[in-house]
């Protein structure tokens, strides 16, 4: 890569929103700015028998897009994304007559895979035997099952990759997808989903022993607060398109926000000496992005709600900024934390309040039982400093962040 082509911030062009606060930009955006919650008690099953019964569901999904040959073969998951892959490319104004094939990429970012396409198929085998087994199950499952269909779906055939980092793998798949923009490929279209709202799902997340067993669904999210006791999972997440950005100039593009910033890293194995990485992780990324402390306007966070975890976060953001020097905001305790998809749809949600000038809240935030050293956002407020961080954490210890820049 040449150094002229090492400096290039891709633009994204278009987003496609699939969450629990709405399945258009338009709505997560307005129900996002006015600080909704859509976390409540699971409706897709009876979650009376499990430690934990509240999750961001999305339930005004209309597959009726997706044609009835897909359905018998996609999980949900990898519905949520077809449609959402139709919005963002039309959203960028992106048609097939607009691009040969080889110039759209794709690279998706999966936690779980196709948890109820799999529950569905594993009860046919033990119900009915093998004859009974979707052939579909041999990819439906897969973590790479999203980039396929999407590429399938949109003739894309420039390079496409998926990531696999719980959390952090959609922030990763933006920075996979921000090297092959800067390599050549023009357009890449790139986020995450997950869904574990099904039995099997739920008893594979609850497993992990991080997740509010509250039933309160107002109170049952609280990251950063002393009460925080886990986090509510959601399902979900987003795709956006980035496009060089000479090509979207040259076509008169509308550009949300210039990707400029990524690093990735690990946390030291548990009982280590070392500090957990999302410090040096943040400097990475600002330093990436040739961009200062002082020249971020917004931090996304993590916002685990594991105290230890939070913890972590709080320090890491003073150490970086300074106590209480930048706001920080986590719309996420609205939807749940949608594993991959959780990270994607950050991604959208700094695009869009670079976009708007405008800074989400954090809901339920009124409930907090104390205040904190952060400059936590409670209400929408103006953004002053056209820059954001996007943070995102995972299982064994994933760490990621990226910094987007304002296109005005």
């Amino acid at each position: 890569m040449t150094g002229l082509a090492a400096t290039v911030e891709p633009a994204v062009t278009g987003i496609g929103v699939h969450a629990p606060t709405g399945v258009t930009v338009a709505d997560y955006w307005r129900n996002t700015l006015a600080g909704r919650s859509a976390i409540d008690r699971i409706t897709r099953f009876d979650p009376s028998p499990y430690t934990a019964t509240l999750a961001g569901e999305i339930r005004d999904f209309d597959p009726s897009p997706l044609s009835g040959r897909l359905l018998p073969q996609t999980d949900i998951s990898t519905r949520h994304a077809l449609v959402s892959s139709d919005a963002a490319l039309r959203d960028a104004g992106i048609t097939p007559d607009d691009r040969d094939d080889f110039e759209l990429g794709v690279v998706t970012a999966s936690t779980s895979g196709g948890f109820e396409f799999g529950q569905k198929e594993l009860q046919k085998l033990w119900a009915q035997g093998s004859r009974h087994v979707s052939g579909y199950q041999s990819f439906a499952w897969f973590y790479a099952v999203n980039t396929g269909q999407l590429a399938i779906r949109h003739g894309a055939r420039g390079p496409s990759s998926v990531v696999v980092a719980d959390q952090a793998g959609s922030l990763d798949a933006v920075g996979k997808a921000r090297r092959l923009v800067r390599a050549g490929t023009p357009l890449v279209l790139t986020g995450g989903f997950d869904s574990v709202l099904s039995p099997w799902g739920w008893l594979a997340t609850l497993a992990a022993g991080n997740v509010s067993t509250s039933t309160d669904p107002k109170r049952a999210y609280q990251p950063f607060a002393d009460t925080a006791e886990g986090f509510v999972p959601g399902e979900g997440g987003a795709l956006t398109v980035l496009e060089h950005p000479d090509r979207a100039h040259d076509r008169g593009a509308r550009v949300y926000a210039h990707i400029s910033g990524y690093a990735s890293g690990f946390d030291p194995r548990p009982g280590s000496p070392r500090p957990p990485a999302l410090a040096r992780i943040i400097r990475a990324a600002l330093a990436d992005a040739r961009v200062g402390p002082g020249e971020i306007g917004v931090v996304f966070a993590d916002a685990a709600g594991v105290r230890e975890q939070d913890d972590h976060e709080i320090a890491a953001l003073d150490t970086v900024f300074g106590a209480h020097r930048v706001p920080v905001t986590a719309p996420k305790t609205g939807t749940g934390r949608l594993f991959a998809g959780g990270g994607a749809l950050d991604i959208a949600a700094a695009a869009l309040t670079l976009d708007s000038r405008t800074i989400p809240p954090t809901p339920g935030l009124e409930h907090y039982p104390c205040p904190t050293r952060l400059d936590l956002v409670r209400e929408p407020r103006e953004l002053t400093t056209p820059a954001a961080l996007v943070l995102a954490r995972g299982g064994r210890g994933f760490t990621s962040a990226v910094v987007l820049r304002g296109a005005r």
